[in-house]
């Protein structure tokens, strides 16, 4: 098996003859668009088909092409589960029973909440394997992952039906037991057999020892001075067990409805990499609000697994989940979800998980790894300003505030200026925010303002550090913000919005804060910056918008009040 990860498929080599430029061709075309789904199904269609379709007669090339594909594949798609089967599949045509296992068992492992992949594994584990304790161990297995879903009846079906075939009645009626007690979409029609099952099966077989034993001490009680024959006695305990399991449907039946209220709007239950819709995800969303409230920690939990096997390219719930696991105590649980998001689902152009797993991390105390990840994705967005700062912030919280304000500048030297603008404005925060110092943050300012003359960010943050300082002359105050304004208007080199946006900022600051000479240069600028809109200059508007409200019209409207 090849090592999974971003462009291993790179790494896959076709030595055949057949069909060889066109399997080249088909490569070259996933190795350049990795992320698309279709180029990869091309492909592996294609393998599949050479030499009149893979078989274990097939030559090596063609069999370890389609394993490479398949296995590339399954890395980068791992929640495919239709893949796992059809992987399997192929495994036993060509290498038996051990290593289809092996692909079911990667599969299951990749897509555990999978009732369709659980339940193609059992019934080809009934089919190869003649003990049935191994398969009692993994139907068992099956049920701790699915037996909760609200679809599971496949699986709870192909379990009886194993039962059945290997004449178990004692075990059937547990399972029919046991099926019945989980809202499922079929949990009536396990409690409809299972009635039958109380007329006919044998006492000890219809409850747990403990209910059984409440049940013949409430019988006891009641015949308590009456001499009633056995069979009457077994009659009555029958009917206490009806009455019991009656009252478990009950309940069974209100869970079922409530849910079905959110089931029945879930229109794609499986993984696509096309994207869903509003509505999809609004009710994804509802239902996991309704679960949470309902405090069962388990089927909340099945919940959000099923719903990340549908929403696994979703930023969002990958998020909520690990949020939700961490509001439940399980730190280590929510690490590995964001693991699983960052390392195969969510894409690195979205770095929001990656950047919440480096503060889980930074909270466990592992410092390095939160720094790592910050790395890991500034390799592939070099520029990404949120990182950067969030890797200063690291830095800052761990080694001090000029080692955050060094980690920034290593940072600007290698970026845009927009983007070093801002980075610039950021060691200036730490500077006088976190370090309490407004001269070196000024000194920031002043030192790079000849680097950033056309960075609006840089020069807004300017003028904001400035008018947010305390002084007990305002005069002074107000000069400093004006000489800020002046190299913004002499020396900036901003598109006329930009320059229009900063000019804004500087008027309202002499309205809110200005002495009694504000409104005369307020005016003076609000020529300057505003001027007159000519026709030509001005943004289109809808024909009555552009109407001119004229007094004699106001008045004209007034009188017909």
């Amino acid at each position: 098996m090849l090592l999974s990860g971003r462009g291993s498929i790179a790494s896959v080599n076709y030595t055949g003859e057949e069909a060889a430029p066109e399997i080249k061709k088909l490569l070259d075309a996933v190795i350049e668009h990795e992320d698309e789904f279709e180029k990869w199904e091309a492909l592996l269609t294609r393998a599949l088909d050479l030499e009149g379709g893979v078989t274990r007669n097939s030559s090596p090339s063609a069999i370890e092409l389609v394993r490479n594909v398949f296995d590339c594949f399954l890395a980068k798609f791992p929640l495919f589960f239709g893949y796992w089967k059809k992987y399997a599949d192929f495994e036993f045509s060509i290498g038996g029973t051990e290593t289809a296992e092996m692909v079911y068992e990667r599969g299951v492992s990749c897509i555990p909440s999978s009732v369709d992949l659980w339940t193609a594994y059992c019934a080809f584990k009934v089919d190869t394997s003649h003990d049935n304790d191994i398969l009692r161990a993994l139907f068992e297995r099956a049920v701790e992952f699915v037996g909760i879903d609200f679809q599971n009846s496949p699986f709870w079906n192909k379990y009886i039906e194993f039962e059945e075939r290997v004449n178990e009645p004692t075990n059937i009626t547990v399972l029919h037991r046991r099926a019945f007690q989980t809202p499922s979409y079929h949990f009536a029609q396990y409690y409809e057999k299972f009635r039958v099952f109380i007329t006919t099966r044998p006492i000890e077989e219809l409850a747990e020892p403990e209910v059984l034993e409440k049940i013949q001490a409430a019988v006891e009680k009641e015949n308590a001075g009456h001499d009633r024959p056995a069979a009457e006695i077994d009659r009555q305990l029958r009917h206490k067990l009806d009455q019991h399991y009656y009252e478990i449907y009950s309940v069974v039946q209100q869970a079922v409805s409530v849910r079905w209220n959110f089931e029945q709007d879930i229109k794609r239950a499986f993984f696509h990499v096309e994207e869903l819709s509003e509505e999809d995800l609004a009710n994804w969303r509802a239902y996991l609000d309704f679960e949470e409230k309902q405090g069962d920690f388990q089927r909340t939990l099945f919940l959000y697994e099923r719903c990340l096997v549908t929403c696994a390219l979703y930023e969002e719930f990958w998020l909520r989940y690990a949020r939700w696991l961490l509001s439940q105590g399980k730190e280590e649980d929510c690490r590995l979800v964001y693991v699983r998001a960052s390392c195969i689902f969510v894409p690195i152009t979205q770095p929001a998980v990656r950047l919440n797993w480096a503060r889980l991390e930074e909270k466990l105390g592992r410092i390095q790894i939160a720094r790592e990840i910050h790395e890991g994705i500034l390799t592939q967005l070099p520029t990404h300003i949120e990182t950067i700062i969030s890797l200063a912030g690291v830095v800052r919280r761990n080694n001090g505030n000029e080692a955050a304000v060094e980690t920034l500048e290593t940072y600007i030297k290698a970026s845009t200026s927009e983007v070093g603008g801002i980075l610039a404005t950021e060691q200036a925060r730490i500077l006088w925010q976190c370090k309490g110092s407004v001269d070196e943050a000024r000194a920031i300012f002043k030192t790079k303002s000849e680097q950033f003359l056309d960075s609006k960010e840089f020069w807004l943050k300017y003028l904001e550090f400035e008018a947010a300082q305390p002084a007990v002359d305002q005069e002074e105050a107000h000069g400093r913000v004006k000489e800020v304004h002046e190299l913004v208007r002499e020396k900036g080199r901003f598109s006329p919005e930009a320059s229009k946006e900063l000019s804004n900022y500087y008027m309202d600051y002499l309205l809110s804060r200005g002495g009694k000479n504000a409104t005369e240069e307020y005016m003076i600028l609000d020529k300057d910056v505003n001027g007159y809109v000519s026709s030509n200059n001005a943004p289109s508007s809808s024909p009555s918008s552009s109407k001119p409200h004229l007094a004699a019209d106001k008045r004209k409207n007034k009188n017909l009040r």
